[in-house]
């Protein structure tokens, strides 16, 4: 059963007199479409994302429509991503200003499923960040891996800030969450916020969905936003098998 927690206010999107930008940020396995898209639009609408990575979705017949309709629904539009990356994708809010998109493939393991990043760079008024969602293998040594190739992708994008997330398929304790953490901030443990726990929304008890943000990027708060204004027990359980993390987060301004 999910447990709700009680939890403080999560800072709002907006900026700074200082050109800084808070960013909420959301990144979400929502499991090709296969359960139940209203509730998954209501959940992401209460969260207030201006940028939601999205891992698992749709890849085949008329999956860019699908992925648009649940940008439309929850007040995002689709930055980049789907069948083109092998799942990941990325919405954004009007509020974000895009500079640049890349979907990046994997190489690909004969037998296993195919992977890839969704990235991009934005702009909220003075603040650039460079943006990477991901879903990495199950298999330990691929994932090892692909969490290298994630960290060269975002030293490779030519920004100073970032933020990183999606589905680990993999606990804090393990090899790849620990090289991940080892060189950017995991932001849970920056500033706990919420719920800890990701799978499964009917029984939470491991963390396998995260968000990294470089070490120039203040953490305001972090965490599976059970008892946030808007989202319900009832709306988690039935929108897919993870549980979303939301995270806000003070950008430098450029």
């Amino acid at each position: 059963m999910l447990i709700v927690m009680a939890t403080t206010d999560l800072p709002n999107s907006g900026t700074e007199p200082d050109g800084s930008a808070v960013v909420r940020v959301l990144s979400y396995n929502v499991r090709s479409l296969r359960d139940d898209t209203a509730a998954l639009a209501r959940v992401i609408t209460a969260c207030a994302p201006d940028l939601v990575l999205v891992q698992e979705a749709p890849r085949f017949f008329r999956w860019r429509k699908k992925l648009a309709r649940l940008a439309a629904a929850s007040g995002q539009v689709l930055l980049t991503g789907g069948a083109t990356a092998a799942g990941p994708a990325i919405l954004c809010s009007l509020r974000a200003t895009v500079e640049r998109t890349e979907d990046v493939l994997l190489p690909l393991t004969p037998g296993l499923h195919r992977r890839g990043l969704a990235t991009a760079v934005v702009r909220f008024g003075a603040a650039r960040l460079g943006v990477v969602s991901c879903h990495l293998s199950l298999r330990a040594d691929e994932r090892y891996a692909q969490g290298g190739m994630l960290l060269d992708r975002l030293a490779g994008m030519g920004v100073e800030h970032a933020v990183a997330g999606g589905d680990l398929n993999e606990r804090p304790g393990g090899r790849t969450f620990r090289l991940l953490a080892d060189s950017l901030q995991d932001c849970r443990t920056a500033a706990p916020w919420g719920g800890e726990y990701t799978s499964t929304p009917a029984d939470p008890h491991q963390r396998i969905d995260a968000l990294f943000a470089t070490r120039g990027v203040e953490v305001l708060g972090c965490g599976v936003p059970d008892g946030h204004p808007g989202v319900t027990g009832t709306d988690l359980r039935a929108a897919t098998d993870h549980l979303p993390v939301l995270a806000a987060l003070r950008i430098p301004a450029a």
